[in-house]
């Protein structure tokens, strides 16, 4: 059998807080293959985004261990941790973090400045992931000229630009009305259908439906995981909700007519 892309024993991870141990992660036990499309769940509190964390290398475990594709990630020091952030690992945020004087292009080079890639080559990869997710014509707009589902689909084709073999998405769709989530989530199932491995965390049930695989944290601990038989076809929803949206228009303009 082939090694899980993301494997975890153990993982621990604690945090002081006024004089307190607060003990946010309680021994995870995990595995991820390559392919998988994850939906990460749980209230406020429960560990979902610690985990999320450590899965991305943005902090490191108290204790147990973390294996990125075989590789002992837990005890790496912040300069390894870095380079794995940027060389193997794509982030998509809630508030997209886009830098609001840049234009989407260079938003989405941003990472390949990180690796040192030549302009040029810069260019023709951010150019190739900005048409990858339908906005080739959007490249020199920045963020205020963009709608919220077009700057999210900006910040898709940045976490895609350095060939990652991890999608970490942190409720992605959190700042998005319905039908934008509908497209947002249509993009991660096609990267997913091509064989990028995603893991998201949400608080939404009907978010965690898109995905393939649901695992619901609670108080720092894993109580469920299951495969999602039949998940929602998120494309097909989104032109449903946009043919409606069309029907309401053509309605009010008969009304108002």
């Amino acid at each position: 059998m082939s090694t899980p892309l993301i494997t975890t024993h153990d993982l621990a991870k604690s945090y002081a807080l006024g004089g307190f141990t607060v003990q946010a992660l309680r021994g995870v036990s995990v595995e991820i293959n390559a392919g998988e499309f994850v939906a990460v769940m749980g209230p406020s509190g429960s560990g979902k985004s610690t985990f999320m964390n450590l899965l991305g290398c943005l902090d490191t475990p108290s204790s147990g261990e973390y294996l990125l594709a075989g590789d002992r990630v837990s005890g790496l020091d912040s300069d390894a941790l870095a380079s794995i952030r940027n060389r193997r690992i794509g982030f998509v945020f809630q508030s997209f973090n886009l830098l609001p004087r840049t234009s989407a292009l260079e938003n989405i080079a941003l990472p390949l400045l990180y690796c040192g890639v030549a302009g040029e080559e810069r260019n023709r990869r951010a150019t190739a992931r900005l048409a990858e997710v339908g906005l080739a014509d959007r490249g020199h707009h920045h963020p205020a000229q963009l709608s919220g589902g077009q700057q999210q689909r900006v910040a898709i084709a940045r976490a895609l630009v350095n060939d990652p073999v991890l999608i970490l998405a942190d409720e992605p769709t959190g700042a998005l009305d319905t039908q934008t989530s509908c497209e947002v989530m249509a993009l991660l199932q096609q990267l997913n259908a091509q064989g990028m491995t995603v893991v998201l965390v949400t608080h939404e049930h009907d978010i965690a439906g898109f995905a393939k695989r649901v695992i619901t944290f609670r108080d720092g601990r894993v109580v469920e995981d299951h495969v999602v038989e039949q998940p929602k076809d998120a494309a097909a929803l989104a032109l449903q909700l946009r043919a409606e949206q069309i029907g309401d228009e053509v309605r009010s303009d008969g009304v108002r007519a």
